[in-house]
């Protein structure tokens, strides 16, 4: 038996700071929405428009594996690990703060906007020395299949994370179908529509939709439109943080 929750695209929380313009799936700074606070240990799913040349200073984050996927546009990242890298679409950037890490990220384009997702989950294991990561992923590998983007264990083309999380791109033409099998029981999955029109169990998703799948069994998708999803399975118990 499976249950689903679904977060329309215009129901998110939403800031607009000039130089940034933001939507908050789940409860984010300004925005609290009880109800919101997470889908396991998914904590934070933003998607955030910066304007040319701007950016976030230097800031502190620990326990935290940030996941930082462009959309479209350039992204510059600074570390205090001496990472100086450009992330661009197509890439996928993981940051494991454990003790504790700074770092700054800034649109790398003086004349045209970076829209990324910028996703928190909670880890696995706590204190743990930082690391970062960074990878460029073949989209035509993802047509009308699941990429692995992100997954616990080592593995030489995709990311490793501090959880007992998998991360998977689709790019689906309209009228196919295709279905997720999750990697480990217990998980719930987190489906984000980038583009398009999709089915999620029979449930009609449109474009920043999300929706939350917990319970047995595979996930069923059909694409009513040319379609991209971000798939996110995470464990749904959080350990004490």
């Amino acid at each position: 038996m499976k249950d689903i929750l679904i977060h329309k695209a215009n129901t998110r929380g939403h800031a607009d700071h000039g130089w940034l313009d933001s939507h908050h799936t789940f409860s984010f700074a300004g925005y609290y929405d009880p109800s919101r606070m997470n889908f396991g240990v998914l904590r934070v799913l933003n998607d955030d428009v910066v304007e040319g040349g701007m950016g976030f200073g230097k800031h502190p984050h620990d326990n935290m594996e940030i996941i930082s996927i462009p959309l479209h546009g350039d992204l510059e990242h600074h570390d205090s690990m001496g990472n100086k890298t450009v992330i661009r679409q197509g890439d996928v950037q993981i940051m494991s703060a454990g003790t504790g890490i700074s770092h700054s990220e800034y649109n790398h384009n003086k004349n045209e906007k970076v829209n990324f997702l910028q996703i928190w989950i909670l880890p696995k294991n706590r204190n743990t020395k930082p690391g970062y990561d960074q990878k460029t992923f073949l989209t035509e590998d993802r047509k009308n299949k699941f990429q692995q983007i992100v997954s616990p264990e080592y593995d030489p083309d995709g990311i490793t994370i501090n959880q007992d999380a998998w991360f998977s791109m689709g790019n689906f033409s309209s009228g196919f179908e295709t279905n997720y099998n999750r990697k480990k029981a217990g998980n719930g999955v987190y489906v984000f529509i980038l583009e398009g029109e999709i089915t999620v169990n029979g449930n009609i998703l449109n474009k920043r939709d999300g929706a939350g799948i917990t319970g047995d069994g595979i996930i069923l998708f059909k694409a009513k439109t040319d379609s991209e999803i971000l798939v996110m399975e995470v464990p749904m118990t959080l350990i004490d943080q």
